[in-house]
Parts: structure tokens; sequence; C-alpha cells
């Protein structure tokens, strides 16, 4: 505790979402201190230069009361092998974080983790929920899953609250990757072959997302929740794009191609990711996180709003 308020330490605190979270949580009242990379100006930082299983987080966890963390590894550098910086940074990385966290006596651990745990697509399915059995895909997915299984191996024997968020395509302001390229594409009036899309798929605003870790950390049930977590609405592709277009104050310009036809495209030019979280949908069981009693505080329309407007 410094001057009566709680600490929160928040890793990836430069990225999209930290930069979204960090003054969620200074308005709620606590002193947040960010990991970065390069020495700052701000006395709270503290400067990690790599996160893996031998990184010494002493100093950087002390007086801290909760840990938020964001950072992962996304993309591989080339050379890097398949799977070593994955696990590394996301599985080692995260479990040495967390021993760390509970040996310097941090009440709470929230762990972004990713919907990928659950696969890619829902499609001929129930829609996914917390209790599922993982069936990850991908480097990325395999190293969220590997950490999420000795994050609650750890909690069977800690008082720290640990919590798991499993969020789908996260959008917002300063959101780079797959809504940045849509956001480009339908701000330039380019005609996207989306139109005979029906799927379902959830999508998440950052500003929601942000709205529920601070909710968790004002919490203290359990000490080990996992919750999914999207906003209310889950929608088709083409209907998110139209959406986005209405958002930008521009005409969408879908129009239809066969489904084969796209997904064979899609698979040829080896963008099977692309493929599908453009026509598979991803429905999620939100029931576990309604219960919580927390609603998002925005709808995905004035979150789409807000995002356009400070991009």
């Amino acid at each position: 505790m410094t001057d009566g308020r709680p600490i929160a330490l928040v890793t990836g605190a430069a990225g999209f979402v930290g930069r979204h979270l960090v003054p969620v949580l200074a308005r709620d009242g606590w002193i947040v201190r960010r990991v970065v990379r390069d020495p700052s100006s701000d006395s709270n930082d503290v400067v990690i230069k790599s996160i893996g299983p031998d990184t010494d987080w002493s100093a950087a966890l002390q007086g801290v009361d909760a840990v938020v963390h964001l950072a992962a590894h996304v993309h591989r550098p080339p050379g890097e092998s398949e799977s070593g910086l994955y696990r590394a940074v996301n599985t080692d990385g995260t479990l040495n974080l967390a021993r760390c966290a509970d040996k310097a006596g941090v009440r709470q651990f929230v762990f972004v983790s990713t919907i990928l745990v659950h696969g890619r697509s829902s499609d001929g399915r129930a829609p996914f929920s917390e209790r599922d059995v993982l069936t990850p895909l991908g480097h990325y997915g395999v190293s969220k899953a590997a950490a999420e299984a000795g994050l609650k191996d750890l909690a069977q024997g800690s008082d720290m609250r640990i919590t798991v968020i499993r969020p789908p395509l996260v959008y917002g302001s300063g959101a780079k990757g797959n809504f940045s390229t849509l956001l480009g594409a339908v701000r330039r009036g380019i005609p996207l072959p989306f139109a005979s899309i029906d799927n379902r798929r959830a999508f998440l605003s950052v500003d929601n997302l942000a709205s529920f870790i601070a909710m968790r950390l004002a919490v203290q049930d359990g000490n080990f929740e996992v919750f999914l977590l999207a906003d209310a609405e889950q929608v088709s592709t083409p209907e998110f794009v139209r959406r986005l277009a209405r958002a930008a104050g521009v005409k969408s310009r879908l129009f239809p191609m066969p489904v084969a036809l796209l997904k064979g495209l899609l698979t040829i030019s080896g963008r099977e990711q692309a493929r599908d979280g453009l026509i598979g949908s991803l429905e999620l069981d939100l029931s576990k996180l309604a219960s919580t009693g927390w609603r998002p505080i925005l709808t995905m329309d004035d979150a789409l709003q807000r995002a356009v407007r400070d991009s």
C-alpha cells in the first residue's frame, strides 16, 4: 500500500489493452506500476527487458496487491523455433510471474488468455463455455492453455485469487491486426466478398475488457475462476462490417461470393486463420459472466463509434 492506495502491477501496459486499462485502474484508486521494456520518466514504471522462466520480479512486486498479466508473445520472429518462444514467454514466463507474485504476498492475479484455447470455430457444436475440455489450436493457443493449467495447479495451494479471462477478437482505438485491416478496408470503400456469410461470432470491446478486469480486482470470490468474456451481442461477419461502416460514416460495400469458393481461396492462399475468423462461427455461452452481475459498459455500436473516432 502507498498513501492508503493499493498497487497494481500491469504487464503489457504499453500495448493496446494496457493503454486502455491503466487509466481505468487509476480512476478506481489504484497506483498502477507499469512493466515497460525501456526506461521512462514515470517513477512508477519498472523495466523488465524480457518475460520468461528466469525473469527476476522481486523488485517489481514489492508492495504489490494485484497483478494483471497482459503481455504475451503472439508472433514468431524469423528464425525462432515454432513452439519454443511461445512456451518460454506465454507458459513458463506466466507461471514464473505467478509463483513470484504468490511468494511476494500478492492478493490477486488476473491472466488474460485467449478464446483460442477452445479452437477457432464453434461450428457444429454448442457455444463454447468454461466447462469445456480445451482443444487449443496453434502454438499461441497451446501455450496459453498450458499456462492456464499451471495457474490452476498453483491456485490449489495458494491464497492468491487467480482470474483467467478468455477473450475473442478485441477491438477498439489503437487495435492492430484484423480489426485495423478491416477498418482500413471499410474506410477506403474496398468491396468485400462477405455478403453470403451466415455465421455468429463474439467480439469484445477493449473498453468492456478493461471494465471487467477492474471489476474482478474489486471482488473476493474464489481462488481460481475462468471467464469467457464478450460484448452482449454476437453477430455475423457481414453484420459486424455493416456496423463498422455505419460507425465510420461510410457505406458498407459487401458483395456475395459462394462461401465454399471464398473458403477455398483463403485456404489455398495459406490464410486458414483468416478463413476461420471470417466464415466460421464463434459463439460463447456467457451465462457465467452474467451471473457475476457485471454488464458491458458499452454496446457494440457505441464501442465501434468510439473505436473509429479515436483511431
